[in-house]
């Protein structure tokens, strides 16, 4: 049977769920082939990630606790866009608050849904460079204990194959690299 593209018509919507970072829209649904359903739906403001590299060579991450997974793990720095702010905007904000230092360099990379299935979030990737130590330091967000240190590209793929990296928006990042 042929797949026909006709977008599934919304016949009800309920919020199951509103909370700091997202939202959960749980919606009734009548699919092309005239079934219905129900969908769950995560809504978010959409992310930066951050690829920070002091030299060619090489990229911060940070290291933190992911209490999710119940494990520490080293990542690239990311964070949620605050309501009303560009992507550009957050991602230096991001920048100066998990690594400490003001990028004078922010080049976009990308932009992808890491979930589409159920969660609208678009992860927007960045490669800052050209650092400087701000004026003034920024506070960390509350809930974060972040270590930040600076590895070689080597080092990272070497990393990934092993297995020691497990966050996927960290491994898209450093691919976006081309290296």
């Amino acid at each position: 049977m042929p797949v026909t593209h006709t977008r599934p018509r919304k016949l009800s919507r309920t919020i199951a769920f509103t909370g700091r970072v997202f939202r959960v829209e749980r919606d009734r649904v009548r699919l092309s082939n005239g079934r219905t359903t129900t969908l769950d739906i995560v809504r978010h403001r959409g992310s930066v990630v951050l690829i920070p590299q002091p030299s060619p060579d090489e990229v911060i991450l940070i290291r933190q606790f992911r209490y999710a997974i119940g494990r520490w793990i080293w990542e690239l720095p990311a964070g949620t866009l605050d309501a009303g702010e560009t992507a550009r905007t957050a991602a230096r904000r991001e920048c100066e608050e998990e690594i400490g230092l003001t990028p004078g360099g922010i080049r976009k990379v990308g932009a992808f849904y890491p979930t589409p299935g159920f969660c609208d979030e678009r992860m927007f990737y960045y490669v800052c460079s050209d650092f400087k130590k701000p004026e003034r330091p920024v506070a960390q967000d509350l809930d974060e204990q972040i270590e930040p240190r600076s590895f070689s590209l080597r080092r990272l793929r070497a990393l990934i194959a092993r297995g020691d990296i497990a966050d996927m928006k960290t491994v898209v990042g450093l691919g976006l690299l081309g290296r």
